[in-house]
C-alpha cells in the first residue's frame, strides 16, 4: 500500500524543500511500522536474557533505576500530550521540544535499564555504546534487535533482511519498505559515527593511523576503515533517536518547519515508538525490582503516570513469565 502524499504539494519547489523532512518522517514511520509488525515474532518474554534476568540490586541501584524510569515516563507523558493535539500548526511548531523529548525519554529509560546491571552511566556516548552491545548480544526482542556494524562500503545489518534495499522517497507501507527505511537510517547514522571516530583518531598522534613513511594517513581504504570500526559500537535504535537531538540544535529543524509533510503522523510515530521502547526498559527494571517492590514503586507515582501502567504481575513468579512490555503497550494501544 502506498500512502499518497503528492497531492499536498502545490509546487515542485515546495516538494524539493520538503524532501529532508520527508526522509526523516519516512525513517521514523519505518521504525514504528517495523515494531508493530515484528513485536510478536520474538517478544520480550521469549528473550533468554530477560527470562534469566534476576540481578541482586543494592538500595542505591534500585533508587537510581526508579528515578531514571520516572524521568523517562514523565518525558513520554509530555510527548503523548503533544501527539494527542489535533492542531497542525501546533504540531509543526512542536518539533523544537518533541525532538529532544523523544530522545531523552528513551535515553533515561535506557539508563534505568543499565542501572539494574550495575554502575552509573553519566555519558550519553557510553550509554549508547552499552546499549549497542546489548542489542548485538540479543537482549532485545526482534522488534528492536536491529543494528549496523562495519564501515562505509562494507556495512553489516543485523535483524533486517531487506535493510540494504533502496527506500522510496514517498511513504510506502510494506514490510520490505519499513526495513529499507530503517536500514538506510542505520547506514547514514553509522557513517556519521565512523567519520567522527576517524577525525578523533587522526587528531591524536598516539592513535593516528600512519602511512609507511610515518606520516598521518589522510586517505582511508578498507583496511583503515576496518580499524576505525573496531572503536565504534554497533549502531542501534538509541543512536537513531540521538539524531533528533542533533537536529533540534541545528538549523535542520527550521527547514523541517517549512516543509509540507504530515506532522501529526510524525508525532504519532515518535510517541508510539518511544512508548514501546520505554516499556521494554521498564519491563527489565520491573523484573530486577521484583513484583512487590515494583508495585510499591508504581503506586508511589502521581496519578497521571499511574494511568500509564498496566495491571502488572501479582507475584514474583508471574513477574518471571509475563511479558510486561505488552501489558502496558497493549493497554494503551487499546
Amino acid at each position: 500500500m502506498v500512502v499518497n502524499l503528492e497531492k499536498s504539494y502545490r509546487t515542485e519547489e515546495e516538494w524539493r524543500r520538503s524532501i529532508p523532512a520527508q526522509v526523516f518522517l519516512n525513517h521514523f514511520f519505518g521504525i514504528h511500522r517495523h515494531i508493530e509488525h515484528t513485536r510478536h515474532v520474538r517478544s520480550l518474554d521469549q528473550v533468554a536474557q530477560f527470562r534469566d534476568f534476576a540481578p541482586m540490586l543494592t538500595t542505591q541501584q534500585a533508587e537510581n533505576a526508579t528515578r531514571l524510569l520516572v524521568q523517562a515516563l514523565n518525558t513520554e507523558y509530555a510527548l503523548r500530550k503533544t501527539a494527542e493535539n489535533r492542531d497542525e500548526t501546533f504540531h509543526r511548531n512542536a518539533l523544537y521540544w518533541t525532538f529532544p523529548q523523544a530522545y531523552y525519554s528513551i535515553f533515561f529509560g535506557a539508563k534505568a535499564f543499565l542501572a539494574t546491571q550495575g554502575g552509573h552511566v553519566t555519558s550519553e556516548s557510553v550509554a549508547r555504546m552499552r546499549i549497542g552491545r546489548l542489542v548485538a548480544a540479543n537482549w532485545y526482542p526482534a522488534s528492536l534487535g536491529f543494528a549496523a556494524m562495519g564501515y562505509p562500503g562494507k556495512f553489516t545489518l543485523m535483524g533486517l533482511p531487506a535493510g540494504h534495499a533502496t527506500p522510496a522517497l514517498h511513504l510506502v507501507d510494506t514490510p520490505h519498505e519499513w526495513q529499507a527505511q530503517v536500514g538506510q537510517f542505520l547506514r547514514t547514522t553509522r557513517t556519521r559515527h565512523m567519520q567522527a571516530a576517524r577525525q578523533r583518531m587522526q587528531a591524536d598522534p598516539e592513535t593516528a593511523l600512519r602511512t609507511k613513511s610515518g606520516k598521518i594517513a589522510t586517505r582511508f581504504g578498507a583496511k583503515e576503515w576496518a580499524k576505525v570500526a573496531q572503536r565504534v559500537s554497533p549502531t542501534t535504535f538509541l543512536d537513531l533517536f540521538a539524531r533528533l537531538k542533533i537536529s533540534s540544535s541545528h538549523r535542520e529543524i527550521e527547514r523541517f518547519q517549512e516543509a509540507d509533510i504530515d506532522f501529526r503522523l510524525f508525532h504519532m510515530c515518535l510517541f508510539e515508538t518511544v512508548r514501546y521502547i520505554n516499556a521494554i526498559h521498564e519491563a527489565y527494571v520491573a523484573k530486577a525490582l521484583g513484583a512487590r517492590q515494583y508495585a510499591k514503586f508504581r503506586n508511589s507515582l502521581p496519578e497521571y503516570l499511574r494511568n500509564e501502567f498496566g495491571n502488572g504481575p501479582k507475584s514474583p513468579e508471574e513477574a518471571a513469565v509475563i511479558p510486561l512490555e505488552l501489558q502496558r503497550y497493549e493497554k494503551m494501544a487499546g
